[in-house]
């Protein structure tokens, strides 16, 4: 009853009361703030207390008052969560970025082939036999994991020129074969094609060998609509020393496929000499205007010595490949698994035409990456 009385003494000045409903509503501000955020009020900027009620301090009522003031407008520290760091702050959404697109096969203005004979990989990149080849893979793009297709000889010819072997598995001179070719496809297309022997004695010469020159390293004479019909093989299938003069007149058909006697393509005679005559043909194709202006040149070999193999159906043994052109990436080096039928497919790809046989297969890529 004594602390009532006390209260009922202050309540008679009109400060007393005026203290009192500033107090409540400090109560009543503080209970729902501390509702709302769970029982843990945020903290706050101090409030001012109000001056004391009266002047006489050492009233018992008034000093009452005055500490029950100064309590409620300071509420106790609270804790504080941690600051964020930068990383937590922000959102970690990762942006979505599409994976670059595969190079396409460019364009071809003219395409240039020469088969070279019967050694793997290690007996031409790194030889000291071949410093002209080794020049040319260190100037230009080399395919590393590039093999032929099969043994012997002219089932990879056939490959390399139609997408496929026809069962064929020996180096035969009467197994003509009734299918579509690339020179079929390039003359329908409208381009040219030349196909330059080395020693074949008389255009469409239709014996299976003479001198140093073999039918077997020659695919054309092997299709029949080439063979069986006189004035377009002897308008198409010539003799080396032909090239020469179609070089120097600027008279260069779209497809040129060179194939160099059993001696110069390394099958008879040692690295060397192949190496020997690369370095004499070469220069000429690469200085022409047909080869500066969107040609390429690709020097293969037919086969390797080992049965090495990829892409499904390809078992002919790894042999070294050159992709020649200027816009290659020069001294570049690809470890993509490619064949044969790969390189019909890129001759296809850069003059815009169907695909044969193998080369259409996914398993066949086309030598794409090479080209900026």
């Amino acid at each position: 009853m004594a602390r009532s009385d006390r209260v009922n003494r202050v309540m008679r000045f009109p400060g007393g009361r005026s203290a009192l409903i500033v107090i409540g509503a400090g109560v009543l501000a503080v209970v729902p703030t501390m509702i709302v955020l769970g029982g843990k009020p945020a903290r706050m900027a101090a409030v001012v207390a109000p001056a004391a009620v009266g002047s006489d301090r050492n009233d018992p009522e008034v000093d009452f008052l005055r500490k029950t003031r100064v309590a409620l407008a300071t509420p106790a520290a609270m804790p504080t969560a941690p600051a964020l760091t930068p990383a937590e702050a922000r959102p970690t959404v990762k942006p979505s970025v599409a994976p670059p697109a595969a190079p396409a096969v460019p364009s071809f203005s003219h395409v240039f082939v020469i088969v070279m004979e019967n050694h793997e990989y290690g007996s031409i990149i790194g030889s000291a036999a071949a410093p002209y080849i080794n020049g040319l893979a260190s100037t230009y793009s080399l395919a590393t994991n590039y093999y032929g297709a099969s043994h012997p000889s002219l089932p990879n010819y056939l490959a390399l020129t139609a997408g496929s072997t026809f069962g064929i598995a020996s180096d035969c001179t009467s197994c003509y074969v009734g299918a579509t070719n690339i020179a079929d496809q390039v003359e329908a297309s409208g381009r040219s094609w030349k196909a330059y022997m080395e020693d074949l004695p008389s255009p469409c010469f239709m014996g299976a060998s003479t001198g140093n020159y073999a039918m077997k390293h020659n695919p054309f004479m092997y299709y029949n609509d080439i063979r069986n019909n006189a004035a377009r093989c002897a308008a198409h299938v010539l003799p080396f020393n032909q090239f020469w003069g179609d070089m120097s007149s600027g008279q260069v058909p779209n497809l040129t496929w060179i194939t160099p006697n059993m001696c110069n393509d390394m099958h008879d005679c040692p690295v060397s000499t192949g190496d020997g005559w690369l370095r004499n043909v070469v220069p000429t194709i690469t200085a022409s205007a047909a080869f500066r202006n969107g040609g390429v040149l690709f020097i293969t070999w037919d086969e390797g010595s080992s049965s090495a193999g990829c892409c499904g159906d390809s078992w002919g043994g790894r042999v070294a490949t050159l992709v020649i052109s200027p816009r290659v990436i020069s001294g570049f080096r690809s470890s993509v698994a490619e064949n044969h039928y790969s390189l019909l497919r890129t001759i296809e790809d850069g003059f815009h035409l169907a695909h044969l046989g193998a080369a259409g297969w996914s398993s066949s890529t086309p030598l794409r990456e090479y080209f900026r």
